[in-house]
Parts: C-alpha cells; sequence; structure tokens
C-alpha cells in the first residue's frame, strides 16, 4: 500500500472515530496538494474547533519540515481552530499533539517520535475529553 493510499485511510478511520464519539468532521479535499494551507481534518465540537494534520507510520520517527507546521499553524489561526497534529503508529492507536509541543531539532526541524508521543501526547479518548 502506497503512502498516499495509508495517508488516506488514516484520515477516514479518524474522521469516523470523531463522527461516532459526536464531533462533526470534515476532510478537506486537496489538503497536502495545494500551496494554499488545508489541514486533513476540521473537528468540532462544543464551541471548539481543531484543525489536525494526519499522520501513520509503522514505526520510527515522523519528520515535519517547518513549512509544513507553519501553513497548519496559517490555517488554524485564519480559521479560528487549534492546530494538533494526529499520528498513529502500527498498533499503539492515535496519538494527539498540539504544533508547539513537537519536539525541535537545532535547525528547526519538528518530529515525533513513539516515545514523544506517549510522554507529552493525548490518546484519542484523552482528547476527545479534553474540552469537548
Amino acid at each position: 500500500m502506497g503512502s498516499k493510499t495509508k495517508g488516506t485511510n488514516a484520515e477516514r478511520e479518524l474522521f469516523h472515530m470523531f463522527w461516532q464519539n459526536n464531533l462533526a468532521c470534515l476532510r478537506v479535499a486537496g489538503s497536502g496538494s495545494t500551496t494554499l494551507p488545508a489541514p486533513d481534518l476540521l473537528v468540532g465540537g462544543q464551541g471548539r474547533v481543531m484543525a489536525i494534520e494526519c499522520k501513520a507510520l509503522k514505526e520510527g520517527i515522523k519528520y515535519f519540515d517547518e513549512e509544513e507546521i507553519n501553513q497548519l499553524e496559517i490555517f488554524a489561526k485564519t480559521f479560528g481552530a487549534e492546530p494538533w497534529i494526529a499520528i498513529r503508529f502500527n498498533r499503539q492507536g492515535w496519538w494527539f499533539l498540539p504544533t508547539n509541543n513537537l519536539r525541535k531539532s537545532k535547525r528547526g526541524t519538528a518530529s515525533i517520535s513513539l516515545e514523544h508521543a506517549e510522554k507529552h501526547g493525548l490518546k484519542f479518548e484523552e482528547f476527545i475529553g479534553k474540552g469537548f
């Protein structure tokens, strides 16, 4: 399965999980394929809105270039949403981190490892339970 298919399947999985928990969720068409900022998902409920970039990987560390994080933050600020990263490591479930809680290298590259997610992130149930 290609990474684009894997990413799309991950987005769909999360989309359904939000709806199953009575939270409105939209998948954003063309996210990642336009020069304009657009998250993968917009989620809202009870006065709170999240702009979420979704990632799924088997293991290791997910690196983000500075521009990808900046674009998510620009969209979120413009839309009035909170910028979050949702990441799923195989068989570990979903983890959620606000963009200001990613690991940053000296060169400005952001990353998330499973260890960082476990220490600083929220599991799905915690994420939907805090503020929604």
